[in-house]
């Protein structure tokens, strides 16, 4: 299958970059480099971009996507924690822009080798990284059921977690749960009838905490976001798709803290703490999807864009 994906947000993310064509750029979760192409075409020979992203099939796809754009394009495989680390490697000591896509590809999603989706029966994987031994089977049949609870309850917000956790584990008693359908089948047995008819796929938020426990996906995000805003150079900026509100909402507080990190107490007359304003939050509210895109594209339903600028 060919490695595709939706650029949720695209013309309003290359607007609140305000691309300096001389600028040095990074996509951290390039994909299929829809997002990476716009911000490339508008870079002179001075400007440098660099993609980041920890899927195989990404990689390629991007690469073959940019590679018209040839020596001003570099792509690393790797993970965007190690985004900072990964530049200095390579001798860059600031950059003028970071895009962040926190959604999961649509050759993810529908590549059912994958074992992202819930709606086709495949082995249980979910790996962003296929290099990553860990596998969300492991996660379905060595996590206790108060693991597995807490983890469908905190990442899947799923009302119905304490249950499913249950039958998962009465399960795998008689054998383990070696794929996505015989999952599907034991989230359905956990959910009343009368629920499984007024909402959408019963699986859809177990799968979906599953696969951010497995990528430690807002880990990931919280541990990084300080460092690549130490990362921008001045009038730099980060923009940030999410698609989960526990992630909007870990962008929403570090761009906070990033704009106002004094501790002192309200009522001291100055501050003695020394923390300083590393910038401005851009986007009071997150940019949201418009109707034509919505219409395009049913994924983007839940994208928010929030944008910091450096000072």
């Amino acid at each position: 299958m060919e490695f595709s994906h939706y650029s949720v947000l695209l013309q309003e993310t290359i607007d609140e970059l305000h691309i300096r064509p001389d600028g040095i750029y990074v996509d951290g979760t390039l994909g299929g480099g829809g997002h990476a192409f716009q911000v490339c075409s508008r870079l002179n020979e001075n400007g440098h971009f660099y993609g980041i992203d920890q899927d195989a099939a990404a990689i390629e796809a991007a690469g073959e996507r940019l590679r018209c754009f040839g020596n001003q394009v570099t792509i690393i495989r790797s993970n965007y924690c190690r985004m900072v680390e990964e530049l200095k490697a390579r001798g860059v000591t600031g950059v003028d822009g970071i895009v962040l896509d926190l959604g999961v590809s649509s050759y993810q999603l529908d590549e059912a080798d994958r074992g992202f989706t819930y709606r086709e029966d495949a082995a249980l994987d979910m790996r962003m990284d296929q290099r990553q031994e860990k596998t969300a089977r492991d996660i379905v049949n060595g996590y206790s059921e108060m693991e597995l609870y807490r983890v469908i309850r905190d990442y899947g917000e799923d009302k119905f977690a304490k249950n499913i956790a249950k039958h998962i584990v009465q399960a795998r008693e008689k054998k383990p749960v070696e794929t996505t359908g015989e999952l599907v089948e034991i989230i359905k047995a956990a959910i009343p009838a009368k629920i499984r008819m007024q909402k959408g796929h019963p699986a859809k938020q177990t799968f979906q905490a599953i696969r951010i426990e497995l990528n430690r996906e807002l880990e990931v995000l919280r541990d990084s976001l300080d460092d690549m805003i130490d990362f921008l150079n001045p009038g730099g900026r980060i923009c940030i798709i999410t698609f989960h509100s526990l992630e909007d909402r870990i962008v929403k507080n570090a761009f906070r803290t990033n704009e106002h990190p004094c501790t002192c107490p309200p009522d001291f007359p100055v501050c003695v703490c020394g923390k300083v304003s590393k910038g401005r939050v851009v986007t009071r509210k997150p940019v949201l999807p418009g109707e034509k895109e919505l219409e395009e594209n049913s994924r983007s339903k839940s994208a928010k864009l929030r944008v910091f600028e450096r000072i």
